[in-house]
């Protein structure tokens, strides 16, 4: 086949076999919305580089996009490939093309193609010429769920370096301040996320720019970072700041931690994230995003295309399961921690794949954000989202060994009360575990002992101070913990006291 894509033969044109392709400066994009535009497919490059050209096979629900580069072409694979992107509630696929270059002609839908390219990237760069300032004040509106200081650095990097950030709560909002390193970058981010909804239908974005032209930053914690200091000490969880007017800012936030509490530079490593978005800061791996955070749902004449699980997509696959090993039961367990699971289908003829039903597509994408790529049963967990809107239940009278469950009625539910403090304790799978609902007969040996039973490595444990009812236990790796927390989880601890386990924020 040849390298070159021509325009002119588009009508016979058949579009590339599906199939691992090399790396190509030409992304191959398949099941568009027929009423595609051609501003929205280019909208799904910009993020990631200049889009210099684009063949629209609308007939085939396909196009093909030539980035400027090859490694801008390969982060924008990489990025989308964990975080499926959907154009007007439409998931739609990318893969490299086996083209190297596309040449395109004059016909009608060409010279629309054309224009398109010209007027956003004239745009794209008109509009970053005078930014009034490198910081951006952030306020979330509507939050629902919460937000850290490491989600909304995972989605401004997107745009460029950024240098400082720092989350506090302000007449009973939840804001940030956000400094990058140069004023176009700002002022692309402010363009591209100002009025966008981080999870679908809220935690709202509403962004200005800061009367402020820097930040000082004290201490590196869940409520301040300055990416350009790692020595910075983590302080009290208060940040500190020079600016008097912002002195008075600080309360306790909405949300009383981020997920990595204490850390100055030791961030877990992210699931997938490309290297541009990790670049900016030599040797540091920007965490996976807790929750759908980056995953902005987008209105229909959106300029970026972030993806997002489309409204009554909630069903996910995931994949390299152990077969010995699974059950309905422990992934039932382990997904009810970012959500509460419906239906639990392990496939009958390919064991290592299952299908877990979740309430609603953002309590399924906190789950495939957290739990991709973690390990269950020694093998990491590939999770995406399925082409099934429900699972469904074997008919009467066909039995399929127990491996369909349904549990929508189960009272081991974590998010079924409208307001529940759990949304406010969703954090990544970690070597410590949070346990609560102990009864007062159980001392700190007891549940030593009881989670050593299961083979595991207890490596520290710790009563809170001013409740006993609860305490933090720290297995000796985030595979342990997994297990741990699938097995007791609901354990029955006498006294009609069942132990609650959760990811913990800290560590002992």
């Amino acid at each position: 086949m040849s390298t070159t894509a021509n325009g002119n033969d588009s009508k016979k044109f058949k579009g590339d076999i599906r199939g691992p392709s090399l790396p190509s400066r030409v992304i191959h994009i398949r099941k568009l919305p027929s009423d595609i535009t051609e501003a929205e497919v280019i909208s799904l490059g910009l993020p990631f580089g200049d889009v210099t050209n684009l063949l629209m096979l609308k007939a085939k629900n396909q196009a093909f996009l030539e980035m400027n580069s090859e490694e801008a072409a390969q982060n924008m694979v990489g990025y989308y490939s964990t975080m499926m992107p959907v154009i007007r509630h439409q998931p739609v696929y990318l893969q490299f093309s086996n083209h190297k270059e596309l040449k395109t002609d004059n016909s009608p839908n060409q010279e629309r193609a054309q224009a398109a390219l010209r007027a956003l990237s004239s745009s794209h760069v008109d509009t970053l010429m005078a930014a009034p300032s490198t910081v951006l004040r952030v306020v979330v509106e509507n939050l629902l769920y919460p937000v850290t200081l490491d989600a909304l650095c995972q989605i401004f990097s997107k745009f460029g370096t950024v240098l400082r950030i720092i989350i506090f709560t302000k007449n009973n909002q939840f804001q940030a301040l956000l400094q990058f390193s140069d004023g176009s970058s700002a002022q692309a981010a402010k363009l591209t996320l100002d009025g966008q909804n981080i999870y679908n239908g809220c935690c709202t974005l509403r962004i200005s720019f800061s009367k402020l032209t820097s930040l000082n930053v004290k201490y590196n914690n869940e409520k301040s970072r300055d990416f350009t200091r790692p020595d910075l000490p983590s302080g009290d969880s208060q940040p500190a700041l020079e600016h008097p007017a912002m002195a008075a800012a600080f309360a306790p936030g909405i949300i009383s931690a981020a997920p990595y509490a204490g850390a100055t530079h030791g961030f877990p490593p992210a699931f997938a994230i490309q290297p541009a978005m990790s670049s900016a800061y030599p040797g540091l791996t920007l965490p996976a995003l807790p929750g759908a955070l980056a995953s902005l749902g987008l209105p229909a004449t959106a300029r970026l295309g972030f993806p997002s699980i489309p409204a009554g997509h909630s069903v996910l696959l995931v994949s390299n399961l152990n077969p010995e090993r699974v059950t309905p039961h422990c992934l039932f367990i382990l997904f009810g921690v970012y959500g509460d699971v419906m239906r639990v289908k392990i496939l009958f003829n390919k064991k290592e794949n299952a299908l877990v039903q979740m309430c609603d597509s953002t309590q399924a994408q906190l789950a495939m954000s957290h739990l991709n790529g973690q390990r269950l049963h020694g093998k990491p967990l590939r999770i995406t989202l399925s082409k099934h809107t429900s699972v469904q239940l074997p008919r009467e009278g066909h039995e399929d060994q127990g491996l369909t469950k349904d549990y929508s009625n189960s009272p081991l539910h974590r998010f079924k009360k409208p307001g529940s403090k759990n949304y406010s304790n969703i954090f990544p799978p970690s070597a410590t575990l949070h346990l609560s609902n102990i009864p007062p007969s159980v001392v700190e040996d007891d549940l030593k002992m009881l989670f050593s039973s299961s083979g595991a490595i207890v490596k520290a444990f710790k009563f809170f101070q001013k409740d006993h009812k609860m305490a933090l236990i720290q297995m000796g790796s985030v595979e342990e913990a997994i297990d741990c927390l699938i097995t007791f989880h609901n354990h029955d601890l006498g006294e009609t006291h069942h132990l609650r386990v959760s990811f913990s924020k800290s560590s002992i």
